[in-house]
């Protein structure tokens, strides 16, 4: 198993991506497949959230995931959701140090953000429907309301399909570049297409936001990573954000 881990030791923020190898399950889930929506057996995807969580020395009954919908909807959380619904949103956010976010993908833009001094962290899924949407300032403004500052906030993004493969219609195109110019792009072999990643940027940008860095990673391109786009039966990779320290409460939601 391979986790692109980075942590930036001096402010305790981690960020952390996953590959698709070092897990159990069969394909076309092969190997390290996190996603429990896609067809995979339950038992191999929590074994394969347990086997990610141990890499990262992280609990993986503390992880907070999210059933996400390609929309803009924020949650705040405080603890794990337990046996609680997990809702339909595509960010999550967090004041309580310790408290590990993650977002699932298979293409689209996974985005992971935090304010040390705040002691706050987000995590969205970007897709293209998403990102037009404002999942990420959404996410950015519940983090502010917590108390995080843009200007303080480090912001990485993980593999995810680049504007060079991301085929889209002519029209597409066309609207999605009307909401955020950066989207612009064209495929190697010259049909219209779409970079989400560029988007993320440029909004992240736009809020204040001046840490940004991403992996440079085409989920499309590389065999290590699971593809939507290019294999369609796949699994999902995962992205985490978390900050080092005790939670600033005892108390946790169950």
């Amino acid at each position: 198993m391979t986790v692109q881990h980075d942590a930036i030791r001096e402010s305790g923020a981690h960020f952390a991506f996953t590959d698709r190898w070092g897990g159990v399950s069969a394909a076309p889930y092969e190997e390290l497949n996190l996603g429990g929506a896609v067809g995979d057996d339950p038992a191999a995807v929590l074994a394969n959230r347990a086997a990610a969580a141990k890499a990262l020395d992280l609990d993986p009954g503390r992880v907070v995931w999210m059933n996400q919908v390609h929309g803009r909807d924020v949650a705040v959380v405080d603890g794990p959701w337990g046996t609680a619904p997990v809702p339909s949103v595509d960010g999550v956010v967090t004041a309580r140090r310790g408290l590990p976010l993650a977002v699932l993908t298979a293409d689209c833009v996974p985005v992971l953000l935090a304010d040390p001094v705040a002691g706050v962290t987000g995590a969205a899924h970007a897709g293209r429907p998403g990102a037009v949407a404002g999942v990420v300032p959404a996410t950015v403004a519940e983090m502010q309301r917590l108390g995080a500052e843009p200007e303080r906030i480090i912001a990485r993004t993980g593999p995810s399909v680049c504007g060079r493969c991301y085929e889209v219609p002519e029209q597409m195109r066309s609207e999605v570049a009307e909401a955020e110019p950066a989207a612009w792009s064209e495929t190697s072999w010259g049909t219209p297409a779409v970079d989400v990643a560029a988007v993320v940027h440029a909004q992240l940008a736009a809020l204040g936001v001046r840490d940004v860095a991403g992996t440079g990673i085409c989920t499309f391109e590389s065999r290590d990573h699971f593809s939507y786009r290019r294999d369609r039966t796949t699994g999902r990779l995962a992205g985490y954000v978390w900050l080092e320290g005790p939670p600033s409460d005892s108390r946790e939601a169950s």
